[in-house]
């Protein structure tokens, strides 16, 4: 049914045309260039409108094609960014590597005078009592209890226990830690031990009546008490408590050493 109907639709427009061509054929010449214009008239509208289609396709793909260039680049910036991040990963670890070269370099030229051994620290437990670390050395390397162990600052601790590999060093700020001491200015001797009341500090006690403290006065190792070698720096006095007895009286001490940052140390060994 639907065919028939096509047919009769095609069969009702060939005849139009037909009878359009004999009327034209008929028409003189002014006639004819008044139709062309009615014709233009109507056809110039849409030649237009396909004129526009057209371009619009054409921006369509020149948009498409600028978005798969714009893809490439992207790929290529992203590659490129992971390289450059990779460089600059191992350019810290170039940089971390030297820094821990001139660490032992430092240490290697301040202590020159002693036979020492350079070591990492692997581990750190700094409680509330205890501040102890462990460094990646141990008996194999000839590393014994009792031995100073030093970093480019000053003071750190000493060895506790080892084991084949590695060492477990008691820090000067440990609340067991006691270290024989002397005033650089008066050379008096005194008594330096990790607190619990200022963590990360040191109290200052025995110090003679006839001592003068000054804030900022630097405090060293005096040598006694058969651990730490003479002449190594503890810290500075960082503020004094004065009590009605003289002989009561103590200075809080601010350690050389930043335990909270400090990587590298040195076991001094004979």
């Amino acid at each position: 049914m639907y065919q028939k109907k096509t047919g009769i639709v095609g069969i009702i427009i060939t005849i139009i045309i037909l009878i359009i061509l004999v009327f034209i054929s008929n028409l003189d010449l002014n006639k004819l260039s008044y139709i062309e214009n009615v014709v233009s008239t109507i056809v110039m509208p849409i030649q237009n409108g396909l004129t526009y289609v057209k371009h619009k396709i054409t921006g369509n793909n020149t948009f498409f094609a600028d978005i798969n260039k714009l893809q490439q680049e992207n790929e290529t910036l992203k590659q490129k960014n992971a390289e450059l991040e990779q460089e600059l990963r191992e350019f810290e670890m170039v940089k971390s590597e030297n820094t821990t070269l001139r660490e032992y370099l430092n240490l290697s030229e301040q202590y020159g005078n002693y036979e020492t051994k350079a070591a990492d620290i692997i581990s750190k437990d700094f409680g509330n009592y205890s501040n102890v670390f462990v460094i990646n050395i141990g008996q194999k390397d000839g590393i014994k209890p009792n031995m100073t162990v030093i970093s480019d600052k000053g003071l750190v601790g000493y060895v506790i226990s080892t084991s084949d590999n590695t060492s477990k060093v008691q820090t000067i700020i440990d609340t067991a830690s006691t270290v024989s001491a002397t005033l650089s200015s008066s050379r008096d001797n005194l008594i330096c031990k990790g607190t619990l009341e200022n963590k990360g500090l040191l109290k200052a006690s025995n110090i003679p009546t006839t001592a003068t403290l000054i804030q900022g006065d630097k405090i060293e190792t005096s040598g006694m008490g058969g651990i730490y070698k003479k002449g190594i720096l503890i810290g500075t006095i960082k503020k004094i408590e004065n009590a009605k007895n003289t002989v009561d009286r103590y200075a809080i001490i601010e350690p050389a050493v930043d335990f909270n940052k400090v990587e590298t140390v040195l076991v001094i060994m004979k």
